[in-house]
């Protein structure tokens, strides 16, 4: 069941928190900023996962904070170009990808519950109105609460 709601994601009570990310992001601009803020180590393990693993666009990668969330990374932008820190765009190919994965995360994992942004809309550069329809196609049926921010209003806890 997706349910739109308006509010700070970051006040989710979800189990999981997804958000689009281009590997070898910084987290310096967007939700990935804020995440980041939140839990420092989330950015450092993230950095760690890329030199190690050199994750592809359209993957996905998990990271657990010490509290229970689950935050759930997925490669919806391509790679920064020539090593730059500003990200690549997203694109559709990749977000279905990523929410592919997304799926197949929050089922093996045994996930509640899970808040997602309106993904790679805002850094990635898409139109809304080409990822809805993906989200609806790959989380729709999960059989949890799948909770869409689709307005943000900063520190305000949204009705879940």
């Amino acid at each position: 069941m997706i349910k739109e709601v308006e509010g700070d994601i970051l006040l989710s009570k979800a189990q999981g928190i997804a958000h689009g990310i281009a590997p070898g992001d910084h987290f310096q601009q967007g939700l990935a900023l804020a995440l980041r803020e939140r839990w420092p180590a989330l950015a450092k393990d993230f950095r760690h996962f890329c030199h190690a693993k050199s994750p592809k666009p359209g993957s996905a990668w998990v990271w657990g904070a010490a509290s229970g969330e689950r935050v759930i990374c997925l490669m919806t932008q391509t790679e920064s170009p020539g090593g730059h820190a500003k990200p690549g765009p997203a694109k559709l190919e990749h977000v279905n990808h990523a929410l592919r994965e997304l799926r197949r995360i929050a089922t093996e994992e045994k996930l509640k519950s899970l808040a997602l942004p309106k993904l790679a809309t805002g850094v990635g550069g898409l139109e809304w109105k080409d990822v809805r329809p993906l989200i609806d196609q790959h989380l729709g049926d999960l059989g949890i609460p799948v909770y869409l921010y689709a307005t943000y209003h900063p520190k305000q806890p949204a009705a879940e």
